[in-house]
């Protein structure tokens, strides 16, 4: 596994990624057209800021590397240093490289994954501090149902580092496309519209180091089997 190469610290967006407006491709839902997929994925590897469709709600993603995209990110969404960022992963193999899971745990993971649950787990020694909680030393990690996500995420060949898409002084997730490149043309570098895909975040649970699953936030994903 290549360490350094996943988390290489971009030194700055370079002039493909300088822009006035952002880019708008319409990806079918269904069947993502892998030109538009390979141009998203350029855009993410040249430091830049999207706009993508997950199984839950819109959200922002970046390079996992990237300090600078992060920060861009954290101005979208005016979120504090103790925000929490989530690395949305193409399967488990991923999550077992950035998260610690015991069996007990994965058999739980595996039972909800790919869907709109982000799990959140001890992080291994493969996450930069600056993604960790900085008190739990925690990750968010999550494994979308999406076919345009996994489209990007196989081309990518890495985690995205990802937040929901809910603007300053909103309380729900951006749901319009054609609204969020209004809103955003000037603050990312890509809008992809892959259809509507609802505005309930995914449900978040926080497995702990004796395995047990605490519900931190209800959302899309069901949770009857823990109540």
């Amino acid at each position: 596994m290549q360490t350094a190469h996943r988390f290489r610290v971009q030194s700055g967006r370079s002039a493909a990624t300088a822009f006035r407006m952002s880019q708008f491709f319409e990806i079918h839902p269904d069947n993502p057209q892998r030109r538009l997929v390979s141009q998203a994925v350029a855009i993410i590897r040249d430091g830049g800021v999207i706009v993508y469709p997950t199984d839950s709600c819109y959200a922002l993603g970046c390079h996992l590397g990237d300090k600078q995209a992060m920060e861009r990110i954290a101005r979208i969404r005016r979120t504090d240093k103790a925000h929490d960022f989530t690395l949305v992963c193409r399967d488990l193999s991923d999550i077992a490289t950035y998260a610690k899971v015991d069996n007990r745990a994965y058999r739980t993971l595996k039972s909800l994954t790919p869907g709109p649950y982000t799990f959140v787990l001890k992080a291994t020694g493969e996450v930069p501090k600056r993604l960790q909680n900085p008190k739990k030393k925690t990750i968010g990690i999550r494994v979308p149902d999406n076919a345009i996500t996994q489209a990007l995420l196989e081309e990518l060949g890495e985690p995205l580092m990802s937040s929901t898409l809910i603007l300053p002084g909103n309380e729900l997730p951006e749901t319009e496309p054609d609204e969020m490149r209004e809103k955003l043309k000037k603050q990312v570098d890509l809008i992809i519209d892959g259809g509507h895909c609802g505005f309930e975040p995914t449900s978040v649970l926080v497995i702990d180091d004796n395995d047990e699953i605490e519900i931190a936030r209800r959302g899309r994903g069901d949770l009857a089997f823990l109540d």
